[in-house]
């Protein structure tokens, strides 16, 4: 095992354009990071640099305490799981994971007990003669994370390997590669964009965006506390719901904002930087809105028309629309209640405590 950190670190193609903007980061030994962000946002990318399959082009990268720009690929000590399988199909199972061992001349016993073992852990004993094509997709990425373990890498680098799978074997898949994580005690690095699988696996989450860290945090701290617009809008589904509004006072408990359609909303955060006028976005999550009939009593209360409503079996998704804004509100509100119409009007309770406010340049305010 080995901890990775990086500083400083550039990926620029014809030295003209950077794909990665100095990127700074540690991982620890042993610790199972999770890359997520949009596609062409630059974790993939990175992910290759740290294995060797992209140059770096500024900054350095050390594994294990050793600089490691300039090793090549075969000697960093990683191994690393695609998304493609990318296995032999003329090789059985046993062959496939066996074959880098064979490769670097290893005694036909150790070959057989590393094989053997790491089958054991992936659950995929039975299936050590047979050949690719006898498999199903869940099993064949099982025999390609197999492959992996037998070398015994410092550190392991996974690049979306679930997305052929369909979303039952996605589930599955992804309880298995915690619990090899939780057995191994690898240090692990895992990109994805989706962020399922980010907030199940990792310990802490990396969140990139146009080839910079946005945040850095475990998945708990990233989803109740995003730093930014982009994190909050990122993490979540539904995703938060942004509203544009406009500071009208300040107190002891909060702020209160001015929304379009006219509402007061209380929201308990620190109002740092903020003074009256000074235009900011409401945020919230549609788990923590409450669905009420329309005209409904109460503070912090706005009214919504119903559009579209998506029943999932224990819940609804229910999209709103809010007068003088442009953003549709997610609600999620129990099957078992009366059913909701396209285009009736409802209520919206917005409790103070789990709402946030950004600030013009998209930062988040602290909560009370």
């Amino acid at each position: 095992m080995a901890s990775v950190s990086l500083r400083q670190v550039v990926k620029s193609y014809d030295n003209k354009h950077n794909t990665i903007h100095g990127v700074d980061l540690d991982i620890a030994d042993g610790e199972f990071v999770v890359f997520v962000g949009p596609s062409g946002c630059g974790k993939s990318t990175l992910l290759r640099m740290i294995a060797g399959l992209e140059g770096i082009s500024g900054g350095t990268l050390h594994i294990g305490g050793q600089l490691a720009n300039d090793i090549a690929p075969a000697k960093r000590q990683l191994a690393m799981v695609f998304q493609s399988y990318a296995l032999y199909p003329h090789m059985t199972v046993f062959e496939n994971m066996a074959f880098a061992l064979k490769l670097a001349g290893q005694s036909g016993a150790d070959v057989r007990t590393a094989v053997e073992r790491a089958a054991a852990i992936l659950q995929i004993t039975p299936l050590l003669q047979r050949k690719p094509k006898e498999l199903s997709g869940g099993q064949r990425q099982r025999v390609a994370i197999g492959r992996a373990i037998v070398r015994k890498p410092e550190v392991f680098l996974f690049d979306e390997p679930l997305s052929n799978l369909d979303a039952s074997l996605r589930v599955q898949m992804r309880v298995e590669i915690s619990r090899l994580h939780q057995e191994l005690k690898s240090t692990m690095i895992y990109v994805t964009h989706d962020q399922v699988e980010a907030m199940t696996l990792g310990q802490r989450i990396v969140v990139f965006n146009g080839g910079r860290i946005e945040q850095v945090g475990t998945p708990y701290d990233l989803y109740n506390h995003p730093g930014n617009l982009f994190v909050a809008g990122f993490l979540g589904a539904p995703k938060m719901n942004f509203i544009p509004a406009e500071v009208v006072t300040i107190g002891a408990d909060g702020v209160k904002v001015l929304l379009p359609d006219g509402a007061l909303i209380q929201v308990a955060v620190a109002a740092e930087g903020l003074q009256p006028g000074s235009a900011v976005t409401l945020g919230v999550r549609a788990e923590h809105l409450q669905l009420g009939p329309a005209g409904a009593a109460g503070s912090n209360a706005i009214e919504v028309g119903v559009g579209h409503v998506e029943y999932l079996g224990d819940v609804a998704i229910v999209y709103t629309t809010l007068a003088g804004a442009s953003e549709m509100i997610a609600v999620r509100q129990p099957v078992d209640t009366a059913p909701l119409r396209t285009g009736s009007r409802a209520s919206l309770q917005l409790p103070a405590g789990r709402c946030m406010l950004f600030d013009a340049a998209g930062r988040a305010l602290a909560r009370l």
